[in-house]
């Protein structure tokens, strides 16, 4: 197998990778979205505070003592803003549509069994390496943001639980909170493996482009080879016998 053969197979590999990994970005947040009516939950502002809620209300004297005397309700002062989550879905969004549109160019190339020429691999290069960049800083962003909001629901460490079992604690909010740390942890550990790819994408990209330029200047190079060595013996058969002429004709001597 020919070097560009293994290394378009490995890069169609790496974009089938991609489109999986954005999706697992993908899903996860817009689940919590939809959990969270549309706010996004990193970087809030917000702190806990204990309601007394005895001597209240009506109904019969066993619901009133079934019901507990102090409540520790979570206040959001302020939610996140918006793009603090949007960019990762961004992120992940580009990731599956170019993961699924270079991994078809890829296998079309390796039936054609050609691949990019010089210009197009130094474009698919920079664009690796910008999205690269991208896709890292979402990912330190967004890991930045679950911690900040892993602070607030569990007081800082201060409440008898992780943030693991808070999506298990009533919160009195008006959100759905049942399961926002199994979301964000799944987008936070899928933008990580998206930047993973990209990084692969990257130097696989580089290695195409390297590729493509010693084989454009190795191309006049061997065919210049190829005449000189064909021919080489019509050369040394003329030298082998001076009394031909180099036509294979013999000389004549006056």
């Amino acid at each position: 197998m020919e070097l560009d053969r293994r290394l378009l197979l490995a890069h169609s590999a790496a974009y089938t990778l991609s489109v999986v990994a954005g999706l697992a970005v993908v899903v996860p947040l817009a689940l919590n979205g939809s959990h969270f009516k549309g706010r996004c939950a990193l970087f809030s502002l917000g702190f806990w505070r204990t309601e007394n809620r005895t001597g209240g209300g009506g109904g019969s004297a066993d619901e009133q003592q079934e019901q507990p005397a102090c409540v520790s309700r979570l206040i959001v002062q302020q939610w996140g803003p918006p793009a603090a989550c949007q960019f990762p879905t961004f992120v992940g969004v580009f990731t599956v549509l170019y993961g699924a549109a270079q991994g078809w160019r890829s296998l079309f190339y390796l039936h054609r069994r050609h691949d990019d020429n010089l210009f197009s691999a130094f474009l698919t290069v920079l664009l690796s390496l910008c999205v690269l960049f991208l896709s890292g800083g979402a990912a330190v962003t967004f890991s930045l943001g679950v911690l900040s909001w892993c602070n607030i629901v569990t007081d800082r460490g201060t409440r008898p639980y992780s943030c693991a079992d808070a999506q298990s604690v009533p919160m009195y909010l008006d959100v759905d909170t049942s399961s926002f740390y199994t979301e964000l942890t799944c987008a936070q550990v899928s933008l990580w493996c998206v930047t993973a790819l990209w990084l692969t994408h990257a130097i696989l990209s580089f290695l195409r482009l390297y590729h493509s330029h010693s084989q454009q200047i190795r191309g006049p190079c061997l065919s210049r080879e190829k005449e000189l060595l064909l021919g080489q013996p019509a050369v040394d058969s003329s030298l082998q016998h001076p009394g031909l002429h180099p036509q294979g004709t013999p000389s004549v001597f006056i």
